[in-house]
Protein backbone atom coordinates (compact mmCIF):
# COMPACT_ATOMS: atom_id res chain seq x y z
CA UNK A 1 0.00 0.00 0.00
CA UNK A 2 1.48 3.40 -1.06
CA UNK A 3 2.00 5.95 1.96
CA UNK A 4 -0.65 8.11 0.59
CA UNK A 5 -3.58 5.07 1.28
CA UNK A 6 -1.49 4.56 4.55
CA UNK A 7 -1.96 7.83 5.63
CA UNK A 8 -5.67 7.96 4.94
CA UNK A 9 -6.43 4.23 6.91
CA UNK A 10 -4.71 5.80 9.86
CA UNK A 11 -6.53 8.89 9.41
CA UNK A 12 -9.47 6.76 9.61
CA UNK A 13 -8.68 4.45 12.08
CA UNK A 14 -8.07 8.34 14.32
CA UNK A 15 -11.57 8.78 13.72
CA UNK A 16 -12.79 5.55 15.06
CA UNK A 17 -10.67 5.49 17.96
CA UNK A 18 -12.07 8.81 18.90
CA UNK A 19 -15.35 7.70 18.10
CA UNK A 20 -15.55 4.93 20.17
CA UNK A 21 -13.99 6.72 23.09
CA UNK A 22 -16.91 9.12 23.20
CA UNK A 23 -19.29 6.52 22.26
CA UNK A 24 -17.80 2.89 23.12
CA UNK A 25 -19.51 -0.59 22.36
CA UNK A 26 -22.18 -1.36 24.91
CA UNK A 27 -19.94 -3.82 26.75
CA UNK A 28 -17.56 -1.16 27.27
CA UNK A 29 -19.79 1.70 28.96
CA UNK A 30 -19.25 2.45 32.37
CA UNK A 31 -21.79 1.93 34.98
CA UNK A 32 -23.43 4.81 36.63
CA UNK A 33 -22.15 5.31 40.31
CA UNK A 34 -22.08 7.91 43.16
CA UNK A 35 -18.23 8.62 41.62
CA UNK A 36 -19.16 8.91 38.36
CA UNK A 37 -22.36 10.78 38.56
CA UNK A 38 -20.67 14.17 38.10
CA UNK A 39 -18.92 13.30 35.02
CA UNK A 40 -22.39 11.74 33.87
CA UNK A 41 -24.00 15.24 33.75
CA UNK A 42 -20.66 17.22 33.12
CA UNK A 43 -22.56 18.30 29.37
CA UNK A 44 -24.87 21.00 31.21
CA UNK A 45 -21.89 23.64 32.09
CA UNK A 46 -20.93 24.31 28.53
CA UNK A 47 -24.33 23.92 27.41
CA UNK A 48 -26.27 25.97 29.84
CA UNK A 49 -23.07 28.83 28.94
CA UNK A 50 -23.67 28.20 25.37
CA UNK A 51 -27.95 29.22 25.88
CA UNK A 52 -26.37 32.11 28.10
CA UNK A 53 -24.18 33.36 25.16
CA UNK A 54 -26.95 32.65 22.68
CA UNK A 55 -28.66 35.73 24.64
CA UNK A 56 -26.07 37.66 24.73
CA UNK A 57 -24.82 39.86 21.54
CA UNK A 58 -21.98 39.82 19.21
CA UNK A 59 -20.92 36.19 20.66
CA UNK A 60 -21.71 34.31 17.48
CA UNK A 61 -17.74 33.13 17.24
CA UNK A 62 -17.53 32.26 20.81
CA UNK A 63 -20.49 29.87 20.15
CA UNK A 64 -18.97 28.24 16.84
CA UNK A 65 -16.09 27.89 19.08
CA UNK A 66 -17.86 26.19 22.05
CA UNK A 67 -20.01 23.69 20.29
CA UNK A 68 -17.63 21.08 19.28
CA UNK A 69 -17.20 20.77 23.43
CA UNK A 70 -20.62 20.79 23.86
CA UNK A 71 -21.26 17.92 21.06
CA UNK A 72 -18.81 15.60 22.44
CA UNK A 73 -19.37 16.03 26.24
CA UNK A 74 -23.09 15.60 25.82
CA UNK A 75 -22.61 12.38 23.70
CA UNK A 76 -19.89 11.41 26.33
CA UNK A 77 -22.46 11.72 28.90
CA UNK A 78 -25.41 9.91 27.33
CA UNK A 79 -23.25 6.98 25.68
CA UNK A 80 -20.28 6.10 28.00
CA UNK A 81 -22.33 5.83 31.42
CA UNK A 82 -25.18 3.53 31.11
CA UNK A 83 -27.10 1.61 33.94
CA UNK A 84 -26.13 -1.90 34.59
CA UNK A 85 -29.49 -3.03 36.23
CA UNK A 86 -31.89 -4.92 34.01
CA UNK A 87 -34.52 -3.21 34.82
CA UNK A 88 -33.27 0.11 35.05
CA UNK A 89 -32.10 -0.63 30.96
CA UNK A 90 -35.01 1.77 29.99
CA UNK A 91 -33.27 4.67 31.33
CA UNK A 92 -29.91 4.62 29.50
CA UNK A 93 -32.66 6.24 26.50
CA UNK A 94 -30.24 8.58 24.37
CA UNK A 95 -32.75 10.90 23.85
CA UNK A 96 -31.86 13.76 26.28
CA UNK A 97 -28.56 13.87 24.71
CA UNK A 98 -30.22 14.49 21.04
CA UNK A 99 -32.32 17.05 21.88
CA UNK A 100 -29.59 18.84 23.47
CA UNK A 101 -27.42 18.09 20.80
CA UNK A 102 -29.98 19.89 18.68
CA UNK A 103 -30.55 22.81 20.75
CA UNK A 104 -27.05 23.50 20.64
CA UNK A 105 -26.77 23.30 16.99
CA UNK A 106 -28.85 26.14 16.80
CA UNK A 107 -27.86 28.38 19.54
CA UNK A 108 -24.04 28.28 18.11
CA UNK A 109 -25.33 28.46 13.88
CA UNK A 110 -27.51 31.13 14.27
CA UNK A 111 -25.62 34.10 13.75
CA UNK A 112 -28.17 36.72 16.12
CA UNK A 113 -28.86 34.61 18.63
CA UNK A 114 -32.19 33.12 19.93
CA UNK A 115 -34.31 35.65 19.97
CA UNK A 116 -37.55 36.20 21.23
CA UNK A 117 -40.88 37.57 19.29
CA UNK A 118 -40.49 41.54 19.00
CA UNK A 119 -36.89 41.32 19.30
CA UNK A 120 -34.35 42.41 16.93
CA UNK A 121 -31.04 41.39 18.91
CA UNK A 122 -30.96 39.07 22.03
CA UNK A 123 -33.24 41.35 24.47
CA UNK A 124 -33.29 44.69 22.26
CA UNK A 125 -36.83 44.90 21.53
CA UNK A 126 -37.73 46.38 17.98
CA UNK A 127 -40.57 49.10 17.18
CA UNK A 128 -43.78 48.79 18.79
CA UNK A 129 -42.24 44.77 20.37
CA UNK A 130 -40.96 47.79 23.21
CA UNK A 131 -44.21 48.00 24.46
CA UNK A 132 -46.01 44.64 23.82
CA UNK A 133 -44.79 41.06 23.85
CA UNK A 134 -45.95 38.39 21.09
CA UNK A 135 -47.12 34.82 21.74
CA UNK A 136 -45.85 32.39 18.53
CA UNK A 137 -47.88 31.28 16.06
CA UNK A 138 -50.94 29.51 17.45
CA UNK A 139 -50.75 30.11 21.00
CA UNK A 140 -52.95 33.01 20.31
CA UNK A 141 -54.91 32.16 23.97
CA UNK A 142 -51.44 32.46 25.80
CA UNK A 143 -50.63 35.78 27.92
CA UNK A 144 -47.14 37.17 27.41
CA UNK A 145 -45.98 36.10 31.58
CA UNK A 146 -42.94 34.77 33.18
CA UNK A 147 -42.19 32.74 30.63
CA UNK A 148 -42.85 34.50 27.37
CA UNK A 149 -41.01 37.44 28.43
CA UNK A 150 -38.33 39.01 30.52
CA UNK A 151 -39.14 39.67 33.80
CA UNK A 152 -41.25 42.89 34.59
CA UNK A 153 -39.79 42.95 38.47
CA UNK A 154 -36.52 44.49 38.81
CA UNK A 155 -33.71 41.68 39.46
CA UNK A 156 -29.97 41.92 39.31
CA UNK A 157 -28.24 41.76 35.69
CA UNK A 158 -26.62 38.01 37.01
CA UNK A 159 -30.08 36.64 37.89
CA UNK A 160 -31.72 38.02 34.94
CA UNK A 161 -29.63 36.39 32.48
CA UNK A 162 -29.06 32.96 34.86
CA UNK A 163 -32.84 33.09 34.30
CA UNK A 164 -33.21 33.72 30.63
CA UNK A 165 -30.37 31.43 29.70
CA UNK A 166 -32.49 28.95 31.73
CA UNK A 167 -35.70 29.58 29.76
CA UNK A 168 -34.40 28.87 26.67
CA UNK A 169 -32.14 25.86 27.11
CA UNK A 170 -35.48 24.36 28.83
CA UNK A 171 -38.35 25.57 26.57
CA UNK A 172 -38.93 22.73 23.77
CA UNK A 173 -41.91 24.71 21.96
CA UNK A 174 -40.65 27.68 21.50
CA UNK A 175 -43.64 29.78 23.18
CA UNK A 176 -42.58 33.49 23.15
CA UNK A 177 -39.27 32.70 21.33
CA UNK A 178 -38.86 33.19 17.13
CA UNK A 179 -38.09 29.31 16.32
CA UNK A 180 -41.15 28.49 17.95
CA UNK A 181 -43.15 30.83 15.34
CA UNK A 182 -45.70 28.49 13.48
CA UNK A 183 -45.99 25.71 16.26
CA UNK A 184 -49.42 24.57 17.26
CA UNK A 185 -50.15 25.09 21.12
CA UNK A 186 -53.06 23.77 22.02
CA UNK A 187 -55.78 25.91 23.87
CA UNK A 188 -55.72 26.05 27.57
CA UNK A 189 -58.45 23.53 29.38
CA UNK A 190 -57.70 24.14 32.74
CA UNK A 191 -58.83 27.43 34.68
CA UNK A 192 -55.75 29.81 34.53
CA UNK A 193 -56.13 31.35 38.68
CA UNK A 194 -53.05 29.66 40.38
CA UNK A 195 -54.45 27.89 43.11
CA UNK A 196 -57.53 26.42 41.10
CA UNK A 197 -55.10 25.34 38.60
CA UNK A 198 -52.27 23.66 40.42
CA UNK A 199 -55.40 21.79 41.93
CA UNK A 200 -56.15 20.49 38.54
CA UNK A 201 -52.87 19.55 37.72
CA UNK A 202 -52.19 17.73 40.78
CA UNK A 203 -55.07 15.18 40.61
CA UNK A 204 -54.82 15.23 36.76
CA UNK A 205 -51.22 13.56 37.63
CA UNK A 206 -52.41 11.76 40.29
CA UNK A 207 -55.23 10.05 37.45
CA UNK A 208 -52.31 9.52 34.97
CA UNK A 209 -49.54 7.99 37.12
CA UNK A 210 -52.20 5.53 38.42
CA UNK A 211 -53.38 4.60 34.75
CA UNK A 212 -50.09 4.50 34.24
CA UNK A 213 -49.23 2.22 36.98
CA UNK A 214 -51.94 -0.24 36.19
CA UNK A 215 -50.94 -0.21 32.28
CA UNK A 216 -47.70 -1.18 32.91
CA UNK A 217 -48.25 -3.58 35.54
CA UNK A 218 -50.28 -5.37 33.09
CA UNK A 219 -47.96 -5.18 30.08
CA UNK A 220 -45.43 -7.08 32.37
CA UNK A 221 -47.96 -9.69 32.83
CA UNK A 222 -46.99 -11.06 29.15
CA UNK A 223 -44.46 -13.33 28.93
CA UNK A 224 -41.25 -12.40 27.71
CA UNK A 225 -42.73 -8.98 26.72
CA UNK A 226 -42.68 -7.68 30.27
CA UNK A 227 -39.02 -8.96 31.39
CA UNK A 228 -35.38 -6.82 30.93
CA UNK A 229 -34.61 -9.20 28.03
CA UNK A 230 -37.55 -8.58 25.81
CA UNK A 231 -39.46 -10.68 23.35
CA UNK A 232 -41.51 -10.44 20.20
CA UNK A 233 -45.28 -9.34 20.91
CA UNK A 234 -46.18 -11.23 18.14
CA UNK A 235 -45.99 -14.84 19.65
CA UNK A 236 -45.25 -17.69 17.49
CA UNK A 237 -46.79 -20.25 19.08
CA UNK A 238 -50.39 -18.80 18.72
CA UNK A 239 -52.40 -19.27 15.52
CA UNK A 240 -52.79 -16.38 13.22
CA UNK A 241 -55.78 -14.87 14.67
CA UNK A 242 -54.80 -14.77 18.33
CA UNK A 243 -51.09 -13.79 17.55
CA UNK A 244 -52.50 -10.73 15.98
CA UNK A 245 -55.31 -10.02 18.55
CA UNK A 246 -52.47 -10.20 21.36
CA UNK A 247 -49.99 -8.20 19.31
CA UNK A 248 -52.77 -5.49 19.12
CA UNK A 249 -53.52 -5.37 22.83
CA UNK A 250 -49.59 -5.26 23.35
CA UNK A 251 -49.38 -2.60 21.41
CA UNK A 252 -52.84 -0.28 22.37
CA UNK A 253 -51.67 -1.30 25.79
CA UNK A 254 -47.89 0.53 24.90
CA UNK A 255 -49.21 3.22 22.94
CA UNK A 256 -51.73 4.13 25.79
CA UNK A 257 -49.06 4.35 28.60
CA UNK A 258 -46.76 6.25 26.28
CA UNK A 259 -49.36 8.63 26.38
CA UNK A 260 -50.50 8.81 30.11
CA UNK A 261 -46.80 9.10 30.59
CA UNK A 262 -46.79 12.08 28.76
CA UNK A 263 -49.30 13.37 30.55
CA UNK A 264 -47.99 12.36 33.91
CA UNK A 265 -44.54 13.73 33.47
CA UNK A 266 -46.01 17.02 31.71
CA UNK A 267 -48.04 17.38 35.03
CA UNK A 268 -45.28 16.87 37.29
CA UNK A 269 -43.29 19.63 35.25
CA UNK A 270 -46.24 22.04 35.41
CA UNK A 271 -46.40 21.58 39.16
CA UNK A 272 -43.01 21.99 40.08
CA UNK A 273 -42.69 25.15 37.40
CA UNK A 274 -45.86 26.88 38.71
CA UNK A 275 -45.96 25.88 42.38
CA UNK A 276 -42.24 26.03 42.91
CA UNK A 277 -40.88 28.29 40.28
CA UNK A 278 -43.68 30.82 40.15
CA UNK A 279 -44.13 30.11 36.36
CA UNK A 280 -47.84 31.89 35.42
CA UNK A 281 -50.18 29.28 34.80
CA UNK A 282 -50.49 30.53 30.87
CA UNK A 283 -47.43 29.28 29.99
CA UNK A 284 -48.47 25.81 30.59
CA UNK A 285 -50.80 25.02 28.11
CA UNK A 286 -52.08 21.14 27.03
CA UNK A 287 -48.85 18.76 25.96
CA UNK A 288 -50.90 17.06 23.71
CA UNK A 289 -54.36 18.11 21.88
CA UNK A 290 -56.46 15.21 21.98
CA UNK A 291 -54.66 13.00 19.50
CA UNK A 292 -57.36 10.05 19.45
CA UNK A 293 -60.08 12.80 17.62
CA UNK A 294 -57.28 13.14 14.47
CA UNK A 295 -59.03 12.63 11.01
CA UNK A 296 -55.58 12.71 9.34
CA UNK A 297 -52.30 12.09 9.36
CA UNK A 298 -51.24 15.59 8.86
CA UNK A 299 -53.50 16.41 11.46
CA UNK A 300 -52.09 14.40 13.65
CA UNK A 301 -48.43 14.97 13.58
CA UNK A 302 -48.92 18.50 13.13
CA UNK A 303 -51.48 19.53 15.50
CA UNK A 304 -52.70 16.31 17.81
CA UNK A 305 -49.60 14.66 18.56
CA UNK A 306 -47.22 16.80 21.13
CA UNK A 307 -44.89 19.33 19.55
CA UNK A 308 -42.11 18.78 22.22
CA UNK A 309 -39.84 17.28 19.54
CA UNK A 310 -40.69 19.45 16.15
CA UNK A 311 -38.10 21.65 16.60
CA UNK A 312 -35.38 19.02 17.17
CA UNK A 313 -36.55 17.41 14.30
CA UNK A 314 -36.72 20.29 12.22
CA UNK A 315 -32.85 20.78 13.08
CA UNK A 316 -31.89 17.71 12.48
CA UNK A 317 -33.85 16.64 8.87
CA UNK A 318 -36.22 19.50 8.48
CA UNK A 319 -33.37 22.42 7.44
CA UNK A 320 -30.75 20.46 5.71
CA UNK A 321 -33.79 18.45 3.74
CA UNK A 322 -35.02 22.86 2.60
CA UNK A 323 -31.70 22.86 1.48
CA UNK A 324 -31.51 19.69 -0.76
CA UNK A 325 -35.59 19.99 -1.98
CA UNK A 326 -37.40 23.00 -0.69
CA UNK A 327 -40.80 22.03 1.16
CA UNK A 328 -40.59 18.71 0.07
CA UNK A 329 -37.43 18.16 1.38
CA UNK A 330 -38.10 19.34 4.85
CA UNK A 331 -41.11 17.16 4.85
CA UNK A 332 -39.16 13.85 4.15
CA UNK A 333 -36.04 15.43 6.28
CA UNK A 334 -37.37 15.90 9.55
CA UNK A 335 -39.29 12.32 9.30
CA UNK A 336 -36.26 10.66 8.50
CA UNK A 337 -34.84 12.79 11.31
CA UNK A 338 -37.69 11.84 14.05
CA UNK A 339 -36.91 7.79 13.01
CA UNK A 340 -33.39 8.54 13.16
CA UNK A 341 -34.13 9.95 16.55
CA UNK A 342 -35.94 7.51 17.99
CA UNK A 343 -33.54 4.62 17.03
CA UNK A 344 -30.50 6.58 18.08
CA UNK A 345 -32.19 6.68 21.24
CA UNK A 346 -32.98 3.08 21.85
CA UNK A 347 -29.53 2.33 20.77
CA UNK A 348 -28.11 3.36 24.00
CA UNK A 349 -29.62 0.65 25.40
CA UNK A 350 -27.31 -1.67 24.04
CA UNK A 351 -29.61 -3.50 22.11
CA UNK A 352 -28.26 -3.20 18.38
CA UNK A 353 -29.76 -1.19 15.74
CA UNK A 354 -32.90 -1.86 13.64
CA UNK A 355 -33.90 -0.19 10.94
CA UNK A 356 -37.81 -0.98 11.42
CA UNK A 357 -38.09 2.25 13.74
CA UNK A 358 -36.62 4.64 11.15
CA UNK A 359 -38.50 3.29 8.94
CA UNK A 360 -42.07 3.38 10.19
CA UNK A 361 -41.12 7.09 10.30
CA UNK A 362 -39.47 7.77 7.41
CA UNK A 363 -42.66 6.38 5.76
CA UNK A 364 -44.93 9.06 7.53
CA UNK A 365 -43.22 11.46 4.81
CA UNK A 366 -44.62 10.22 1.63
CA UNK A 367 -47.90 9.73 3.74
CA UNK A 368 -48.55 13.05 4.10
CA UNK A 369 -47.43 13.94 0.68
CA UNK A 370 -50.09 11.38 -0.54
CA UNK A 371 -52.53 12.87 1.83
CA UNK A 372 -51.85 16.45 -0.01
CA UNK A 373 -51.92 14.50 -3.37
CA UNK A 374 -55.87 13.32 -2.55
CA UNK A 375 -56.51 16.85 -1.55
CA UNK A 376 -55.23 18.27 -4.82
CA UNK A 377 -57.09 15.54 -7.12
CA UNK A 378 -60.13 15.24 -4.76
CA UNK A 379 -60.90 19.21 -3.99
CA UNK A 380 -61.21 17.54 -0.67
CA UNK A 381 -58.97 17.05 2.56
CA UNK A 382 -58.80 13.72 4.17
CA UNK A 383 -61.36 13.66 7.15
CA UNK A 384 -64.24 12.65 8.65
CA UNK A 385 -64.72 9.05 9.86
CA UNK A 386 -62.65 7.51 6.74
CA UNK A 387 -59.80 9.41 7.93
CA UNK A 388 -60.41 8.88 11.15
CA UNK A 389 -60.73 5.10 10.18
CA UNK A 390 -57.30 5.74 7.71
CA UNK A 391 -55.22 7.20 10.98
CA UNK A 392 -56.41 4.25 13.38
CA UNK A 393 -55.26 2.06 10.85
CA UNK A 394 -51.91 3.76 10.49
CA UNK A 395 -51.16 3.83 13.86
CA UNK A 396 -52.86 0.72 15.09
CA UNK A 397 -51.29 -1.74 12.56
CA UNK A 398 -48.63 -0.46 10.63
CA UNK A 399 -47.04 0.82 13.56
CA UNK A 400 -46.74 -2.66 15.27
CA UNK A 401 -44.09 -3.83 13.88
CA UNK A 402 -41.87 -0.44 15.37
CA UNK A 403 -43.66 -0.93 18.53
CA UNK A 404 -42.43 -4.82 18.54
CA UNK A 405 -38.92 -3.95 17.60
CA UNK A 406 -38.95 -1.96 21.17
CA UNK A 407 -39.95 -5.08 23.43
CA UNK A 408 -37.57 -7.27 21.58
CA UNK A 409 -35.20 -5.19 23.00
CA UNK A 410 -36.87 -4.67 26.72
CA UNK A 411 -38.69 -1.79 26.43
CA UNK A 412 -41.29 -3.42 28.25
CA UNK A 413 -39.46 -5.10 30.63
CA UNK A 414 -38.34 -1.54 32.28
CA UNK A 415 -38.84 -0.21 35.51
CA UNK A 416 -41.07 3.15 35.04
CA UNK A 417 -43.43 2.99 38.14
CA UNK A 418 -41.22 2.07 41.05
CA UNK A 419 -42.65 -1.38 42.73
CA UNK A 420 -42.60 -0.11 45.95
CA UNK A 421 -45.35 3.15 45.01
CA UNK A 422 -46.79 0.49 42.67
CA UNK A 423 -50.93 0.38 44.17
CA UNK A 424 -51.16 -1.64 40.91
CA UNK A 425 -48.37 -4.41 41.43
CA UNK A 426 -50.39 -4.95 44.85
CA UNK A 427 -53.73 -5.23 43.37
CA UNK A 428 -53.13 -7.19 40.27
CA UNK A 429 -51.52 -10.27 42.02
CA UNK A 430 -54.66 -10.96 43.95
CA UNK A 431 -57.02 -9.86 40.63
CA UNK A 432 -55.07 -12.80 38.81
CA UNK A 433 -54.92 -15.07 41.34
CA UNK A 434 -58.62 -15.07 42.24
CA UNK A 435 -59.53 -15.30 38.43
CA UNK A 436 -57.50 -18.46 38.60
CA UNK A 437 -59.02 -20.40 41.32
CA UNK A 438 -62.74 -18.84 40.06
CA UNK A 439 -62.47 -19.23 36.94
CA UNK A 440 -59.89 -21.64 35.40
CA UNK A 441 -60.41 -23.96 37.85
CA UNK A 442 -64.08 -24.79 36.59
Amino acid sequence: MSAHGQFIQEIIRGFYDFFRLIIPEPQNRIPIALDVIPYSLSWFIPFFFLAYLARRPETYLIRLLLLPIVITTTLASAFRYCWTIPALNVYNWGQAAEVVIAKALEYALTPEGMLRMGESQPNQPKGKAKAKHYSNGDARNIDADSRLSPPKHRRSHFISAFGDALNLAHEMRGLGWKFGVGTHIPKPIRPLERKEFINVTLWSFVKHFLLLDFIESIIKLFPGVGTPAGASIFYQNLPIPQRYIVSTTIHMLTGTALLFGFYMVYDLSTIIAVYVCDDSPSSWPPVMDHPWTADSMHVFWAKRWHQLLKRTFVVYGGIPGKWVAGNIGALIGTFIASGLFHECAIYAMGQGFDPVVPAFFALQGPILILERVWRIVTGKRVGGWIGRLWVYSMMFFFAQPMIDSWHRRGLGGGMVIPPFISPARVVLPLLVRAFDATVLAK
